[in-house]
């Protein structure tokens, strides 16, 4: 019988599109904070100097994470989650940065925990749930033991407060159970509580109760929504079909805010218009389809939830990202992955593509 060679390979085209989309937010992150650096630290580089130090430490961090032997390392993530949610309670010793304490800081650089978190839940509940022993049909074994360590994280983020980041983690989390066999009635057991914990804070304490009301009031009207609803629909507005021009955009003049993080889609929108816009959505979209892909091609469960689960909560961010932006979601200061300026969320969202490179080696016949 004829033998044949085998090789390990990886999926290519979901790298090539992951450097594409990287570099393609590099470029606009460059444009959409030039000014602004030049104003406050004399240089208009220093966000785009930055945004390439993350841009290493994320390929770095891809080429290790696609080289783990993820199963292996995976009876560590329980103690990995314990020890962030360490790191979530420290964040409330640092200073505040924009009315929120989200933020460790180490010597130059700042790092988010909460990123952290979400993708050790990911890498948790894939190991766990992948325990044939776990049986899900069963309430109790739904609530513990992962109420109250994902509960006591999605507590730490609220009161940070980063209300985007707890909604990715928690509509990750049910996602994956969801996935994993758990019944829909028993999710919605374990959500109502801290819905409704939520709906009093707004009602009663006064937890980001103005941008509930600026939400509201943009629903009807963008016009009559918060200053960076505003702001954002006027950008979005003044770039058309094919944009006013890579760099020649003017909202960025100081007139929206944040206009290289939260909102750097409508930047995008208005210097390369909506044409720009579809190519950054299609690149997107193809790096969760392949996300998909690898997760369904998996040999057992564990790969398959890991993957999935990776893919899942990119796609949360992506989408509420896209509905804060155009006013058809609340102000939460999420980042837009792989574009927006942001260390942290950069370098987590590299580490999710770097498990999905890995789960996607396999042999091939030659």
């Amino acid at each position: 019988m004829k033998r044949f060679r085998t090789e390990v390979t990886f999926d290519e085209r979901l790298l090539a599109t992951y450097l594409l989309i990287t570099v393609g937010g590099l470029i606009m992150i460059y444009s959409a904070s030039s000014i602004l650096a030049e104003s406050r630290f004399g240089s208009h580089w220093h966000f785009f100097r930055q945004q390439l130090i993350w841009v290493v430490v994320s390929l770095l961090c891809i080429w290790v994470i696609s080289r783990l032997d993820l199963k292996r390392w995976a009876v560590y993530s329980a103690p990995a989650l314990l020890f962030t949610i360490l790191l979530l309670s420290l964040v409330f010793l640092m200073p505040a940065r924009n009315g929120s304490q989200r933020w460790l800081f180490i010597g130059p650089l700042t790092f988010q925990p909460s990123e952290l978190f979400k993708f050790l839940m990911i890498y948790y509940l894939a190991f766990s749930l992948a325990n044939p022993k776990r049986n899900l049909a069963k309430l109790k074994q739904l609530l513990l033991p992962y109420v109250p360590i994902i509960g006591l994280g999605l507590a730490l983020i609220l009161f940070e407060p980063d209300l985007g980041t707890a909604a990715v983690i928690l509509l990750t989390a049910l996602g994956m159970f969801f996935l994993a066999g758990a019944r829909i009635y028993h999710l919605a057991v374990a959500v109502v509580p801290p819905v409704c914990v939520g709906v009093g804070l707004v009602a009663f304490v006064g937890y980001k109760q103005a941008r509930i009301i600026d939400y509201l009031a943009a629903l009807v009207e963008p016009l009559n929504g918060s200053y960076q609803i505003r702001q954002a629909a006027l950008t979005f507005g003044s770039g058309g079909l094919f944009g006013t021009g890579l760099g020649d955009g003017r909202q960025k003049l100081f007139f929206l805010p944040y206009p290289h993080t939260d909102f750097i889609l409508a930047t995008i929108g208005e210097e390369i218009g909506f044409v720009g816009l579809l190519v950054f959505f299609g690149l997107l979209m193809y790096l969760l389809w392949r996300g998909c892909q690898i997760a369904t091609h998996q040999p057992d469960r564990f790969g398959y939830l890991l993957a999935i689960g990776m893919t899942w909560s990119l796609l949360v961010n992506i989408i509420i990202n896209i509905g804060v932006v155009t006013a058809l979601l609340p102000c939460t200061g999420l980042a837009l992955p792989f574009l927006s300026y942001g260390g942290s969320s950069l370098l987590m969202s590299s580490a999710a593509v770097g498990v999905l490179i890995n789960l996607s080696r396999r042999e091939v016949r030659c």
